[in-house]
């Protein structure tokens, strides 16, 4: 419910709004708004950890230019706006421009001296201390709009700022040190690959069953990681089931979301319109469409859209590598919430997820910093490959992440879904902004350093990738970050090992190896059909048939399980009709292996190299699938009686 639900009040109800705070009389005084708005805004404010001034303009009741001007009133104070501020804002010396664009603060200078402090609010110097030197805090203040503020202080910092989000993780922690070496990498690379044609040329039989016996183990050690997590998850019970509550006194958090966005011109109307189902109060949304500075197309269709005031769009500046992490990194320090959120751009979030989130973290203890939400997709019935894809997801949604993370273990995160506690985030340094897979790197990260993550029953729906060739790209990634992330953490194995402990360590040996291995020597594998089908086989002059035979049923009693998986996976009431399609999981996992030698190409010669995935493939099914799950999960939440519900038709 928004302000103009909440006109429907008795004078009782309004009376618990208390006495009208400076800014709201001013407001009032100046005829803006009247008396009854500003106490139903005061009343919005009393539950939500926002400003008077963000609460009235999210609901439409003052603009930014009214709201401004009551700010200089309230301070006595100048107002000053567009060629004014770019004319004399001015470098801080000594002061980390990250800081003034969190707090969005911008030196004034005349004459060649900094005269004055130029801030959308009076009451930011509060943010700022201990901070800043006295000498810059004792400064005269003057209000400027908070986005002029930012867009200012990135262009006299453009560099600084462009470096910083390139090396934000510690240089111990993070991938960019593989560029150091290129020409060592290569001589390595060829030395092995000439090794390995020469041992297989003399030795053929050894080298296959040195090959095979690997696959077979690691195939082995994944699949009892994949019952260990089904039978954790299915005897345990969904996990938001022992979640503690909170008040609902207790003021909700300010939240903002990143979306990164690059040649998206398809699919960013319908972005807009699924984020506006977003059912949280607007005046603690902070969304940030995140765009990259030689993306033209996408930033003109983004022009084109009226978009509403909580969201905005961040251009990053044109840097290497061209990243979704440096990306994120860049527009971090935008952001206003003190929960980071993280969406892609054919995202279709449950309306109610970011109550769910913010709620979760009030509750959760202040070792959980990261909450991950399922995702999905809804577009399942587009093709066969669509159908796998979806499949695949449940299975490691539903069931594997939800089980690892019961019985212990750290988890690679997805990349998008995810939820922050902003402290925690910053204290690691965002993003390694050259991991193609940020967010199994930041996974581990988050367990080194202490950190937990838990699983939280809200769902995403996204756009399966359903043409082959695209499919194998994307795939390619996520392998390649995969191998980028165990190299980064396995630089130092004996302080991994104490970091996160046993359970943990082995925990990332068994997922990442067994997952590599099983891409990579999925053909030896493969191999033992040839034994069920009563055919001769490579290592026939080395194991005996019975042997063999044991191997080949033993491979076919893991599809068979893994098959079993997938079908409890799917098995919920919106994934049913997938269930007979299961079995044909057997051919879809062979395109990993395709992309597997893929990524390994990648990881020597283009190791930073981003293959896109492109979207806007089933726009018409998307936005049919998520006008269905609004309606499935338009839940709201409760302010003390006060039904706050989606307000998107407003825009």
């Amino acid at each position: 419910m928004g302000i103009s639900e909440l006109r429907q009040l008795d004078t009782r109800s309004l009376k618990s709004a208390g006495a009208l705070c400076d800014l709201g009389l001013n407001l009032v005084r100046a005829g803006t708004i009247s008396s009854s708005d500003a106490a139903l805004a005061q009343l919005v404010q009393s539950h939500c950890d926002a400003s008077l001034e963000r609460v009235l303009e999210a609901e439409g009741l003052a603009g930014s230019a009214d709201l401004l001007a009551a700010q200089a009133r309230r301070a006595n104070t100048t107002l000053i706006e567009g060629s004014e501020l770019a004319a004399s804002a001015a470098v801080l010396p000594g002061v980390d421009p990250r800081l003034l664009l969190k707090h969005a603060a911008v030196p004034i200078a005349q004459s060649d001296a900094v005269s004055a402090l130029a801030v959308s609010t009076p009451d930011t110097l509060r943010a700022f201390e201990g901070m800043l030197p006295d000498s810059v805090t004792r400064l005269p203040l003057v209000i400027a709009p908070r986005r002029d503020i930012q867009d200012r202080v990135a262009n006299l910092n453009r560099a600084a700022l462009t470096k910083a989000a390139q090396a934000r993780v510690p240089e111990h922690e993070s991938f960019r040190t593989w560029r150091a070496n290129p020409l060592r990498r290569l001589c390595v690379t060829l030395g092995a690959m000439t090794l390995c044609l020469m041992l297989t040329f003399f030795f053929p039989t050894i080298v296959f069953a040195a090959f095979a016996g690997w696959a077979a183990l690691t195939l082995v050690v994944s699949f009892g990681l994949r019952v260990s997590a089904l039978i954790a998850r299915m005897a345990l019970g969904p996990v938001e089931e022992d979640a503690p509550t909170v008040s609902p006194t207790q003021k909700l958090p300010k939240v903002s979301v990143l979306v990164p966005l690059f040649q998206e011109t398809e699919i960013a109307h319908a972005l807009v319109t699924r984020l506006t189902r977003l059912t949280y109060p607007k005046c603690l949304l902070d969304v940030i469409l995140v765009l990259e500075e030689n993306d033209t197309t996408t930033r003109q269709t983004l022009a084109e859209i009226d978009l509403p005031p909580w969201m905005r769009a961040v251009i990053v500046p044109e840097g290497q590598p061209r990243t979704k992490p440096r990306a994120m990194n860049y527009a971090l320090d935008f952001c206003e919430g003190d929960i980071i959120g993280i969406f892609d751009a054919e995202d279709s979030p449950d309306p109610d997820q970011i109550t769910q989130v913010a709620r979760r973290f009030q509750a959760a203890p202040p070792e959980v910093v990261c909450l991950q939400g399922i995702l999905d997709y809804y577009n399942p019935r587009q093709n066969w490959l669509a159908r796998c894809f979806s499949i695949e997801y449940a299975a490691w949604f539903r069931v594997m992440l939800p089980g690892l993370a019961r019985l212990g273990f750290a988890i690679p995160l997805g990349g998008t879904t995810l939820y922050f506690r902003r402290p925690a985030l910053e204290a690691l340094g965002g993003w390694d902004a050259h991991n193609v897979t940020e967010d199994a790197d930041l996974g581990f990260r988050l367990a080194r350093h202490g950190y937990r993550t838990e699983i939280i029953g809200t769902v995403t729906g996204e756009e399966a990738n359903c043409r082959v060739w695209p499919w194998v790209k994307q795939r390619s990634r996520w392998l390649k970050g995969y191998m980028q992330t165990y190299l980064v953490h396995m630089r130092r194995p004996v302080q991994l090992y104490r970091q996160l402990g046993a359970l943990k360590f082995w925990g990332f040996q068994a997922h990442f190896v067994s997952a590599l291995s099983q891409f990579f020597l999925a053909p030896f594998l493969w191999s033992f059909w040839l034994i069920l089908f009563g055919l001769s086989h490579p290592l026939d002059p080395l194991i005996s048939r019975d042997a063999l035979i044991l191997l080949g049923r033993l491979f076919l009693a893991v599809e068979l399980l893994n098959i079993a998986i997938y079908l409890v996976a799917v098995s919920g009431r919106y994934h049913r009709h997938l269930m007979l399609w299961a079995p044909t999981m057997h051919f879809y996992t062979p395109l990993g292996t395709l992309a597997a030698y893929k990524a390994l190409y990648e990881l020597i010669f283009a190791p930073f190299f981003w293959d896109k995935t492109s979207h806007g493939h089933s726009l018409v099914g998307a936005g049919h699938s998520a006008d269905v799950e609004m309606r499935r999960s338009n839940r709201g939440f409760d302010l003390t009686g006060i039904q706050f519900q989606a307000r998107h038709e407003r825009f």
